[in-house]
């Protein structure tokens, strides 16, 4: 990890059985590289005889890296312990050898010196060693889905919170969660025009509260159906809402714990690969021999795959977006290409980074994931740079 980039005349070809370029399959082909930066992809007998040759194992096919909107911590760091530069680049690095090439470090609902760290550290770092921003999940939620989110620092939104907020701005493609319900009128209007992408979550929304946050910019919602009252046919709600909004892009959990893989199924079915984000909630226990830590004073514990406080309440996930990918398609039979778009392309477009990552078009970076048969991360580039496993 950390190497320099490549020069801007260093010319490249990556060669593998197959290639997804974040929309469609190739075979025998590869991903021309000029320094940091896609080429193009091609057959294997148009490589200009220019270019160095690096060739896949058989079996092995790439992918654009993967983008991981919400990520708590990971190799046991949390970003609320420490909410520095230092912290966000090291879970950066640590989600790297899950082919995670960009991402948001996220920080639980904490106090407003917490998270005005976190917004000064994001504002320092944003755009370098794969962190695009912050994703600050709180602390206007509503209480009654606080879950693992302590609920003394949890606030109703008041016009004058955008003061302090104004920082979010600066820091490269960072996102808000909150409750709707829980902010006035305006508020997320605000916030979108400064270039802040909202999602709602941990909320009672009605399908009303949507629809007004909608029109004022909301574009995504967190983990669809965690944190949020189960729909029905006469009561939607948020994930019901969810579901209908085209604007909306949907992150999901898909750890076979968090969401039922049939609704994992339905939720792909009604809003499509470009419409679904997968995110991991990825805690400190990602990455790390330790099968514990600390979260605000309550010890969280990992048993059989699952992430609890001693309510038994879930606390995140332990979760990488490899294996996510990997859930998609043997627990929720998503197809693969759905899958990495899901984790690529997706997330990309909702950050407004479509034409810079996600996928393999002529000057986007080359952010690349090469992935086995049976979907296990075997390599990773960023910037056109491969990076050390370990």
């Amino acid at each position: 990890m950390g190497q320099r980039p490549p020069p801007d005349n260093d010319q490249r070809a990556i060669l593998a059985d197959r290639i997804f370029d974040g929309k469609l399959w190739y075979t025998g082909a590869t991903v021309l590289i000029q320094g940091e930066r896609v080429r193009s992809v091609a057959s294997w007998g148009e490589i200009p005889a220019n270019f160095r040759q690096q060739r896949l194992p058989h079996g092995v096919f790439v992918s654009p890296g993967f983008i991981d909107l919400q990520v708590n911590g990971g190799g046991g760091l949390l970003l609320n312990d420490d909410p520095t530069v230092e912290t966000m680049r090291a879970i950066a690095r640590v989600h790297r050898r899950y082919g995670t090439t960009a991402c948001l470090p996220t920080l639980i609902t904490d106090t407003r010196e917490k998270t005005q760290a976190a917004i000064a550290a994001a504002k320092a770092i944003a755009g370098q060693d794969g962190v695009l921003g912050v994703h600050l999940e709180g602390p206007f939620l509503n209480p009654a889905r606080a879950g693992v989110h302590r609920r003394e620092f949890i606030t109703r939104a008041e016009m004058r919170d955008l003061e302090w907020l104004s920082d979010l701005a600066e820091t490269g493609r960072s996102v808000i969660t909150l409750a709707p319900e829980c902010v006035p009128r305006g508020f997320i209007r605000e916030l979108t025009s400064r270039g802040i992408r909202v999602c709602a979550g941990h909320s009672e929304a009605t399908t009303d509260d949507v629809a007004r946050a909608v029109d004022e910019g909301l574009s995504g919602v967190t983990h669809l159906f965690n944190a949020m009252p189960p729909m029905s046919s006469r009561v939607p709600g948020l994930a019901g809402a969810a579901l209908a909004e085209r604007q909306l892009t949907a992150g999901i959990i898909v750890d076979g714990l968090h969401v039922d893989p049939v609704m994992v199924r339905a939720a792909f079915a009604a809003k499509s690969a470009d419409g679904i984000a997968l995110v991991t909630d990825a805690m400190p226990t990602v990455g790390a021999a330790a099968n514990r830590f600390r979260l605000m004073d309550r010890t969280v514990s990992l048993r059989s795959g699952r992430l609890t406080d001693e309510s038994g309440t879930l606390a995140g996930a332990h979760l990488d977006l490899a294996s996510a990918v990997r859930n998609a398609v043997t627990l929720a039979k998503i197809p693969l290409d759905d899958a990495l778009r899901a984790a690529s392309h997706t997330p990309a477009r909702f950050l407004g980074l479509e034409n810079e990552r996600g996928a393999f078009i002529a000057g986007a970076r080359a952010d690349i994931v090469a992935l086995s048969e049976d979907l296990r991360v075997v390599g990773c580039w960023m910037g056109g740079v491969e990076q050390a496993r370990r």
